[in-house]
């Protein structure tokens, strides 16, 4: 599993830029930087969430991918040793990126 690092704060499963999720979905089939790619498990954290309810943030994290172009793609699943996953002011996921993509 990749180590995980996220500057995307406003994700309710953020917490320390770790994720708490367990595994995420980085979108961007077609995709050739890594400003075509997004953190498709990403959703806003809201006024009444609390990071605390959404499990138990880890520094590793089971990612799979869609960026069928990216070096790091085996199988749908990413086998970077690290992973950064960019959108420190992101409302949507599509204001993400997987800042460790590169192209094959």
């Amino acid at each position: 599993m990749p180590f995980l690092v996220c500057s995307a704060i406003s994700c309710v499963y953020n917490n320390g830029e770790y994720c708490s999720k367990g595994d995420i979905m980085v979108g961007g089939k077609e995709a050739e930087k890594p400003q075509d790619t997004c953190c498709e498990s990403f959703q806003a954290r809201g006024e009444n969430r609390a990071t605390s309810s959404m499990g138990t943030p880890s520094q590793t994290i089971d990612v799979d991918c869609k960026a069928c172009h990216c070096h790091y793609n085996s199988d749908c699943k990413c086998t970077a040793e690290k992973i950064g996953i960019i959108g420190a002011g992101a409302c949507k996921c599509e204001q993400t990126e997987c800042g460790t993509f590169e192209t094959r």
